[in-house]
């Protein structure tokens, strides 16, 4: 008999607590550091907010990210097996973080310690929502009776078609984080240029395109799913944003114009990706035939 299996992912993912628990997932929190501070951000049990976070950090405030250790990782992963269920953990990229080399090397002592199960960590090289609707597509898989290894299997042929694309309108978050120049961030916020930034296939954040002003960077997000999603008009789109919850609003409208997708949902993102780009931030995720 095929033993049961948990899917797990972590908070970068960025889905709510209520989809956790329909979708019957464990996340794993991941620490934000802000004001001399360590806070947890986890869908449940986190002592830190997105709107807190977001209001402390348009005050000023720098907020700093770390891995998750191989402490938090052996406590998700061993409660389970102790519970006689293998692990698959779909993790933020490890182009973005170090967590999923910690969590790799967790999993294989762990192994060695129960060697009747299985863990298997699956580096996304997705961020944010693109995290979320992976492990939300892993889910659907496990529903239609996959396996732990037939899903392992899907997830690595599949999540380079998961697409990120990005708009942020404040330069001055992705200068702090050393992604453009103090010189580029103030040229670009006079000119109101805005950048599209997307995850590549090594599961980085890359600039791909600058355009001029708010609207038409919402409006190149929506071309760029029109022009490269494969899933059929059931299948879910997902869209991220910071506190610009009608700007989120407004993409959503232009994504299911027409013969549009009709499932497109909206969830904030949290700190670990938003103190990277600012509370600007609106992205839009999709299966496409590229990233």
């Amino acid at each position: 008999m095929t033993a049961d299996y948990q899917i797990m992912t972590d908070a970068t993912a960025d889905l709510t607590a209520e989809a956790a628990d329909e979708l019957g997932i464990r996340v794993i929190p991941m620490a934000v550091d802000m004001g001399g501070e360590s806070y947890i951000f986890a869908p449940k049990g986190g002592n830190i907010s997105i709107a807190e976070f977001y209001d402390r950090l348009v005050e000023g405030e720098v907020a700093k990210t770390s891995q998750i250790n191989a402490r938090v990782y052996r406590q998700y992963f061993e409660e389970e097996l102790k519970q006689g269920r293998d692990v698959i953990y779909i993790s933020l990229s490890s182009g973005l973080s170090g967590s999923v080399g910690v969590a790799i090397v967790t999993a294989q002592e762990l192994r060695e310690e129960y060697p009747d199960r299985k863990v298997i960590c699956v580096d996304s090289l997705c961020a944010s929502a693109g995290e979320g609707l992976l492990t939300y597509t892993a889910v659907q898989k496990k529903r239609q009776g996959m396996t732990l290894g037939q899903l392992a299997a899907w997830l690595e042929e599949h999540k380079k078609s998961m697409a990120h694309w990005v708009a942020v309108d404040e330069l001055s978050y992705l200068q702090r984080g050393g992604r453009i120049s103090t010189a580029a961030a103030a040229v670009g916020t006079m000119l109101n240029i805005k950048p599209i930034i997307h995850i590549n296939g090594e599961g980085k954040l890359v600039s791909v395109n600058k355009v001029r002003g708010r609207k038409k960077s919402l409006e190149v997000l929506a071309e760029a799913l029109k022009d490269n999603r494969t899933d059929g008009p059931s299948d879910p789109v997902f869209i991220g944003y910071g506190t610009a919850y009608e700007d989120a609003v407004y993409l959503k409208e232009l994504i299911m114009e027409g013969e549009g997708p009709k499932d497109v949902r909206l969830f904030a993102i949290g700190p670990v990706i938003g103190a990277h780009t600012g509370p600007s931030i609106i992205a839009v995720f999709f299966f496409g035939d590229t990233r």
